[in-house]
């Protein structure tokens, strides 16, 4: 999967940019039959003056973990 370039209207680390991304590992971990159900943006981290968003990916159940280790390059 080709990773995706920030988009010219929002700068590289904004909000806007990190939403995209979130939207893009939900869509590729569904794809590989795994859910985070807490996967988002870290609102402290978008709270600042000059945004430094960063993805919480939260937490799974152990079957979760299995199943997006297994969903990992490398891994049978």
């Amino acid at each position: 999967m080709a990773m995706k370039k920030p988009s010219k209207d929002a700068p590289a680390g904004s909000v806007a940019d990190a939403r995209e991304a979130v939207a893009e590992l939900r869509s590729a971990l569904r794809k590989a039959g795994v859910t985070l159900p807490s996967l988002g943006l870290d609102p402290v981290s978008c709270a600042y003056e000059t945004p430094r968003p960063l993805v919480e990916l939260g937490r799974c159940t152990v079957e979760t973990a299995r199943r997006l280790t297994a969903a990992l390059p490398g891994e049978e």
